[in-house]
């Protein structure tokens, strides 16, 4: 497994250690589910563990993108988050939307955000504990200075990667790919056309868990990227269907394998395949192009 020790991901016996700090008023210490079936949280959830929507909270519905600046503050602020709080969060469906909120928290410059290795399914599998009670914790001031446009890729920059030939790794299912299908079964599909962006490489974000939910190893990881022509130096752009699938992937590459230029694409694919005059491919991956 990926090493539990590093700052970015923490285990189910690491958070089990520190469940009385998680549960004090003082906000040194925060865990947060974000979850794509709203009603884990009331079936059960870990002790001082609250709850983030990310429907609601983790996106600005009107404007199609981040939740403002404003919006943002008011949020972490409400659940009693400080700038200085060591915030943790854990999901369902091997931490999809945990891994799209770390995503976010990070681009709003929180500098201390982890993530629960193998979510909260693999918190459940371990028989550690749950609870019902939903924590309070009093209300905090919290500021934003200016978002890190550093890990954030729009249209034009991917109009741009496409140019340049800079890396851009879809991570949806072969058949969204290929453009077989618009979206994973069960799923909005959102957009009009199938395919992907031209000269993008398929490397679907479930390859780099295991069968329990958990990050794959260092080792295992580099060699998946380098398997599809992906190199630790080049600029790299993740995008998937509505950008959470692709974060989870932004997140193996910059946080646990310190890749250092990537991105992620946050219009996605619902931007891209729905965009007038847009390019795109459809078919078998594109061709890695190294020398």
């Amino acid at each position: 497994m990926t090493n539990d020790a590093t700052n970015a991901l923490v285990s189910v016996g690491w958070v089990v250690d520190r469940l009385d700090d998680f549960q004090r008023d003082d906000p040194s210490f925060r865990l947060v589910e974000v979850d794509i079936d709203p009603n884990n949280y009331d079936e059960g959830h870990i002790p001082g563990a609250l709850k983030i929507d990310w429907k609601t909270q983790l996106q600005d519905s009107t404007r199609f993108d981040v939740p403002t600046k404003a919006a943002f503050e008011e949020l972490l602020g409400s659940l009693g988050i400080s700038e200085e709080s060591t915030v943790v969060l854990y999901g369902d469906m091997m931490n999809w939307f945990a891994a799209h909120a770390y995503w976010l928290l990070t681009y709003y410059g929180h500098e201390d955000v982890r993530l629960l290795n193998g979510g909260r399914d693999r918190w459940v599998d371990q028989d550690a504990p749950l609870t019902d009670e939903i924590p309070q914790f009093p209300e905090r001031s919290y500021h934003v200075t200016a978002p890190n446009r550093s890990i954030r890729a729009d249209q034009p920059d991917v109009m741009d990667a496409i140019e340049r030939e800079a890396s851009l790794v879809d991570v949806r299912t072969p058949e969204e790919y290929r453009g077989e299908i618009l979206a994973p079964p069960g799923w909005n599909e959102g957009v009009q056309r199938g395919g992907h962006i031209p000269g993008a490489v398929n490397v679907p974000w479930s390859q780099v868990v295991d069968g329990e939910g958990r990050f794959r190893s260092a080792d295992e990881l580099r060699e998946i990227y380098d398997d599809a022509g992906i190199e630790s130096m080049d600029e790299i752009i993740t995008y998937c269907r509505i950008g959470e699938r692709s974060a989870l992937t932004w997140f193996v590459l910059h946080e646990l394998l310190g890749y250092e230029t990537v991105r992620n694409y946050y219009g996605s694919w619902v931007e891209w395949g729905n965009t007038v005059g847009a390019p795109i491919e459809k078919g078998q991956r594109a061709e890695i192009r190294r020398e």
